[in-house]
């Protein structure tokens, strides 16, 4: 241990923990100021299993949704310094990219440590209504040759998945 980590360790130890967030915030945009977004996607998923050692998805995921749905300000709202540290617009187009993102990149990994922790009952119940979901709003405003071609693509990984491909004899 180097005598930085040594003085850091003794220094956040006396510190408050109202003591230790203000002194975060003000740190925030000095530490982020010569970083791209990517970078800081990547710091992102690198830390993120480390945050949320010991936390229960389970219990915040519908609370940060909620927030982040109705782009309130309040728990898990993307209002506050984390909006603004990855959206460069302002307004509620710029949080759309955002959402976008987290969506297609971060629910995926959610649900798969969320999912094998769920009573069985309950996940499939909430299988089946993410599927009814994708399928009615993931088909929106696609020709009938698109629907059916990406039905099939969903079929075919499926059959894949659960290795139950039907072989013609």
């Amino acid at each position: 241990m180097s005598m930085m980590e040594k003085m850091m360790g003794f220094m956040m130890s006396r510190m408050s923990k109202e003591d230790k967030e203000e002194m975060m915030d003000k740190m925030m945009g000095e530490f982020f100021a010569d970083m791209t977004a990517e970078d800081k996607q990547n710091m992102m998923a690198a830390m993120m299993p480390k945050m949320m050692e010991g936390m229960n998805f389970m219990e915040m995921m519908p609370q940060m949704m909620m927030g982040m749905m109705g782009g309130g300000e309040g728990k898990g709202g993307m209002g506050g310094p984390a909006a603004k540290a990855g959206a460069p617009g302002e307004g509620e187009g710029a949080h759309a990219p955002m959402m976008q993102t987290m969506m297609t990149k971060m629910m995926p990994q959610c649900l798969e440590m969320m999912l094998p922790k769920m009573p069985q009952e309950e996940r499939r119940e909430f299988v089946l209504r993410m599927v009814s979901i994708l399928a009615r709003k993931g088909c929106a405003e696609m020709s009938e040759e698109e629907k059916t071609d990406l039905v099939a693509g969903v079929n075919k990984r499926m059959e894949s998945i659960l290795g139950q491909g039907r072989h013609a004899a």
